[in-house]
């Protein structure tokens, strides 16, 4: 048995919608400084085996590394693992699938219908039947409460509405068309207080707590344990929702979403609709953290699990602990750590290529853009539900190896539906429709014999060919009754897999052309189980000539967890004008932040230089509604933050005019603090590429074997040559038509393109 020290294994796990990754490290027992890593990759679901897949495959980790046999069902022992880091789907499939935790919604009087109201936006205008989606709460209580602006602060020119407050938050000046100076009530009944923001903000009703509290009880009666609090104005005064939720906690209620908590930002809409996907999502992400922990040694304590530190990936690209996770953060979990992955791995700072990243998985295929900083979103759409919420901006499309493929009125269709993981496509043994991956097996590119034995009962069984191409050639008859000119089964298959690859263009060119950057100027990261067999054919139709595969770019989304950084945020609201007096009291503001969000990274374990810290300020121009975050513009060597040349670059880029005459106002101040888990990753590929010795590759010396591979415009090549990865060295060049192969993936060449192998990338040139 080797020697391995307690606390030395790193495990990071991507539960995704087909496949679960595991990527795992330990200490080389022969050389301790050095670090082994191993790669497992199962089934998301296989009830039939196991009941949940990363502690599955947590458990095949623990046995290669000990060398010892560990039944199925047995708790895991923990002393020798160092943390784990998830990333999951759960979420976001409760989501999609709408099984979330039931809840109620508590809302101000007189506003039981907004959410419902929503925004009026209208996405499918022209539809004869529109359906909107159900919303996310089962019922709705008003609680008689209300507050309200009573006006502007900071802006000393706007006299004729504006109240100003002392440090400790009296009134000392005020107007209210009748020279108000701040003693009694003022033109109505109610106590007048400042804001969060900074604005006066009028308690018009508080909540009486009895009457909560009998509301309340009923709901707990009537079997509700969850809650979204959504009150007006709660996000500069969040006092009443505090009352409330204490109240909900006390009596039992074990979720409450407070949307101040969750989200202090204008916008009820937004914020309410979040808070109540907070409160459907996070309960049901719990439950399955519960059952995950109970199949370890190590149990929680105060919330959370002392050893192994257990971490998870935000939709923001950032690590989050127990405490800060909930299933509004989780929402982009899984292909968060992939953008993470091929960012940290493929961007030189020298070169500064911008990149595009394209995550082809079992059910769907994630593109993401990265420039030198990940590009983040504030407010998305997902099943039809508006989120208000940080996430990186990552366009999924249903088009990825389990995408169910149909002919219907002539067309043929790849998507939107998926064959998952159970039944998975007809060639996983369990009775599956035509996928994708049936395709590519019929095609050539992929390999039953060097493709992961992991189907049927035994779970030893290899790909079924037969049952793709029996399904393939039903379909071809019904394909060719309706054609003049008749087509091969070749021709028909790879006309699904060009449809495929157009849908998975499309999310590109929205993330590029759409909007001012050439496609052609970028580079492609592939990676994704299914990425390999795509990424040559979607750079040719894009006008891209460098393409990178890193040697796990099939598990980069759970590579990427171990790269991954530690992040915290913290954010107010704020309200007041930009303007050079104001400045210095936002920068303060910003100051007070940062410092909040240094202590509780330094608590984390991370010291000064490894913290770096973002600051932000979230603008828009008096009279519209659009407000765009931004980061500060420091370009003259002083050093000082002109947030105003940013705004106005920003706003540029966007919308491509500017309203000079109006007045710009700041909505929040947001300060993000991320812990560095690595110094240095090496030098990039670019510059190992540049100086790489190459050596072209005598087929016959390394070839593994031979195959008939299907391609564009040549047809079969019936003898392409076939290469494992691990037995080809650094250096090497490979010209296509070509596959090379590994554990994990296939990564198919086309003819033409040239490939370099580097100490961590595929570098294919085409």
């Amino acid at each position: 048995m080797p020697d391995i020290p307690d606390h030395s294994i790193r495990i990071c796990a991507d539960r995704g919608g087909t496949f679960c990754d595991v990527h795992a490290s330990y200490p080389d027992p022969q050389n301790p400084t050095e670090r082994k890593d191993i790669v497992v990759k199962l089934l998301s679901q296989d009830k039939g085996n196991y009941e949940d897949a990363p502690t599955e495959g947590i458990r095949r980790v623990l046995e290669i590394v000990t060398g010892q046999k560990i039944p199925r069902g047995t708790t895991l022992k923990t002393e020798k693992i160092d943390y784990i880091r998830l990333s999951t789907t759960i979420a976001t499939n409760a989501l999609l699938e709408r099984k979330g935790h039931k809840h109620a919604l508590l809302i101000t009087k007189g506003f039981k219908d907004l959410l419902l109201i929503g925004n009026q936006s209208r996405p499918k205008i022209f539809d004869l039947n529109i359906r909107r989606p159900a919303p996310l709460y089962s019922k709705v209580v008003e609680v008689d409460e209300r507050v309200t602006l009573v006006g502007y602060t900071s802006d000393p020119e706007a006299e004729e509405h504006a109240i100003q407050f002392d440090e400790e938050g009296k009134i000392v000046r005020g107007y209210r068309g009748k020279g108000w100076d701040g003693q009694g009530d003022a033109e109505g009944p109610g106590e007048i207080v400042k804001g969060v923001s900074g604005e006066a903000v009028r308690i018009m009703k508080k909540p009486d707590l009895a009457a909560v509290q009998s509301q309340l009880q009923k709901l707990y009666d009537e079997g509700y344990r969850s809650l979204a609090i959504v009150f007006v104005h709660s996000y500069t005064f969040p006092e009443h929702e505090l009352l409330v939720g204490n109240i909900a906690r006390k009596l039992g209620f074990t979720h409450v979403s407070e949307s101040a908590q969750l989200l202090p930002m204008i916008k009820m809409v937004p914020r309410g609709v979040s808070s109540t996907a907070d409160a459907y999502l996070t309960p049901v992400l719990k439950e399955y953290l519960d059952g995950f922990f109970a199949g370890f040694d190590a149990k929680l304590k105060d919330g959370q699990l002392r050893s192994p530190r257990v971490e998870f990936m935000g939709s923001d690209g950032g690590l989050l602990d127990l405490n800060n996770f909930s299933g509004l953060k989780s929402i982009l979990s899984g292909p968060a750590g992939g953008v993470v992955g091929y960012a940290l791995t493929s961007w030189d700072k020298k070169e500064k290529h911008p990149i595009i990243g394209l995550d082809v998985g079992g059910t769907s295929t994630d593109v993401s853009r990265f420039d030198g900083r990940y590009e983040v979103v504030y407010e998305t759409t997902t099943a039809g539900v508006t989120i208000q919420s940080p996430q990186l901006d990552i366009n999924t499309v249903a088009a990825g190896g389990g995408s169910c493929l149909t002919f219907r009125n002539g067309l043929f269709l790849a998507g939107p539906s998926s064959a998952g993981a159970d039944p998975g496509p007809a060639c996983y043994r369990k009775g599956g429709p035509l996928a994708v991956t049936d395709a590519n097996l019929l095609l050539g590119r992929l390999i039953p014999d060097f493709f992961p034995k992991i189907f049927g009962k035994t779970e030893k069984e290899a790909l079924d060919i037969e049952a793709s191409r029996t399904a393939f050639s039903r379909l071809a008859d019904e394909i060719n009754a309706e054609q003049h000119n008749k087509l091969t089964l070749d021709e028909i298959v790879y006309g699904f897999i060009k449809v495929a690859n157009e849908t998975m263009c499309r999310p590109i060119r929205a993330l590029t052309e759409a909007r001012g950057h050439a496609t052609s100027k970028h580079i492609l990261a592939s990676f994704g189980g299914a990425g390999g067999q795509h990424a040559c054919e979607i750079a040719s139709l894009l006008g891209i000539k460098t393409i990178l595969i890193h040697r796990y770019s099939s598990i980069l989304s759970a590579y990427g967890l171990a790269l991954a950084d530690r992040a915290y945020e913290l954010q107010e609201p704020c309200s007041t004008f930009y303007t050079p007096q104001n400045a210095p009291g936002l920068i303060g503001r910003l100051d007070k932040l940062t410092e909040g969000v240094r202590t509780e990274l330094a608590a984390q374990g991370f010291d000064a230089d490894h913290i770096h810290i973002e600051r932000m300020l979230n603008m828009r121009f008096e009279g519209t509604d659009t407000a765009l975050m931004v980061l500060p513009h420091v370009g003259d060597g002083s050093g000082k933050e002109d947030f105003e040349a940013a705004f106005k670059r920003v706003y540029m880029a966007e919308f491509g005019f500017l309203l000079q005459t109006k007045g710009i106002i700041v909505d929040d101040i947001k300060v993000r603090g991320v812990g560095k888990t690595l110094d240095s990753l090496g030098e990039s590929v670019y510059a190992e590429v540049a100086k790489l010795q190459q050596n072209h590759v005598n087929h016959e010396a390394k070839l593994a074997t031979r195959h008939s591979v299907y391609f564009d415009k040549v047809g079969r090549v019936d003898d392409t040559p076939v290469f494992l990865l691990n037995e080809l060295g650094v250096g090497d060049v490979l010209e296509g038509p070509a596959m090379i192969i590994d554990n994990t993936q296939t990564i198919v060449i086309v003819p033409g393109a040239k490939v370099i192998l580097t100490s961590k990338h595929l570098y294919i040139t085409l």
